[in-house]
């Protein structure tokens, strides 16, 4: 199996492909509307901005199973994210990252790249904190930990890297680049 073998949901056009992206860079990410990290939107938004027309393309994967970060209507989720981050970015249906229902897509993310941690600046260690309270053994499991989660696919459909909320949007652009 390959990248490419998986499809997403967009709750306007249906079932994509990701075969349809076939040849570019690609960015795979879990967000929120609710959470502390909602503001990497902004971030997300000028990375596309910056290499869409060279080849990057964005998928937002909304998911409520973090604290339920969020809440509401495909349509409101998109609303709120075009509106107060002018995304531009194609976002798919709500969906889990995590357990029985987990799209497959995050299934096979999750077996190309695993957890490597949160790192130790002061946000990596109170995600650090946060999660030893509701899963002591959360390190030892590849599972999606929190909203944000970002894997970046290259031209080929190779997994590259798996960046978790914490790590400085600075390093994704400068992977982004490196692939572009």
């Amino acid at each position: 199996m390959s990248i490419y073998d998986y499809s997403v949901t967009s709750p306007k056009n249906g079932e994509i492909s990701l075969k349809e992206y076939e040849g570019k860079v690609i960015l795979i990410v879990n967000t929120a509307t609710g959470c502390g990290f909602t503001p990497q939107y902004k971030d997300l938004e000028e990375i596309y901005e910056k290499y869409h027309d060279k080849g990057l393309e964005i998928i937002d994967v909304p998911c409520n199973q973090f604290a339920g970060q969020t809440p509401g209507t495909d349509d409101e989720i998109h609303e709120f994210c075009t509106l107060k981050y002018n995304t531009q970015f194609p976002q798919m249906k709500k969906s889990d990252v995590n357990g029985e229902n987990a799209l497959p897509l995050y299934v096979y993310l999750k077996e190309q790249k695993g957890f490597e941690g949160f790192g130790m600046s002061p946000k990596g260690l109170a995600m650090s904190a946060m999660l030893k309270t509701i899963d002591k053994d959360y390190k030892k499991n590849p599972d999606i930990k929190w909203n944000f989660t970002k894997f970046l696919v290259d031209r080929s459909g190779n997994v590259t890297a798996r960046f978790e909320p914490t790590a400085d949007m600075a390093k994704v652009d400068a992977a982004v680049a490196a692939l572009i």
